[in-house]
């Protein structure tokens, strides 16, 4: 696994990556956009080892993106929470998953659709919904499958 740390860099992207440069770590705060919870959760949307998304939720506990919550106390179970400080990274998330239906397109077509809340119209890159025409925020954007994208398998 690569070092975490970028010692002699001064640079503000370097220490943010020092956080969320990991692929699994942006993934996960992906999924808690979309409505995951649990760890299972994670675990079947992601195919990720159990020890490697328990060393990455705890650390995103550790970094105050996610507040570990326990649902269930006999066994002990905990559900995340994403933090005001991971609703911030949504703009790099929704940009990043932008960029990579533009230069690293799925033939089907992206796997996800970003909806205005008030009126279910796309939202393109520019924040700016295709239906009524008004610019948008990212809280008033919520994701959904896309129906066209079914893989056949």
């Amino acid at each position: 696994m690569l070092g975490r740390m970028y010692e002699g860099q001064d640079c503000s992207v370097a220490r943010a990556l020092e956080v969320v440069g990991d692929r699994w770590t942006l993934l996960i705060l992906r999924d808690l956009s979309f409505g995951l919870k649990r760890f299972d959760e994670f675990q079947q949307s992601l195919g990720i080892a159990p020890n490697v998304l328990t060393d990455r939720l705890k650390r995103l506990d550790q970094e105050g993106l996610v507040k570990r919550v326990r649902y269930q106390e006999t066994p002990e179970r905990f559900e995340y929470r994403q933090t005001k400080k991971a609703l911030e990274l949504q703009p790099v998330i929704f940009f990043l998953a932008k960029w990579g239906d533009r230069y690293r397109p799925d033939p089907l077509g992206p796997p996800r659709l970003s909806l205005h809340d008030n009126c279910g119209g796309k939202v393109n890159e520019k924040l700016v919904c295709s239906r009524c025409k008004k610019d948008v925020w990212f809280d008033s954007i919520y994701t959904e499958a896309n129906p066209t994208h079914a893989k056949v398998k």
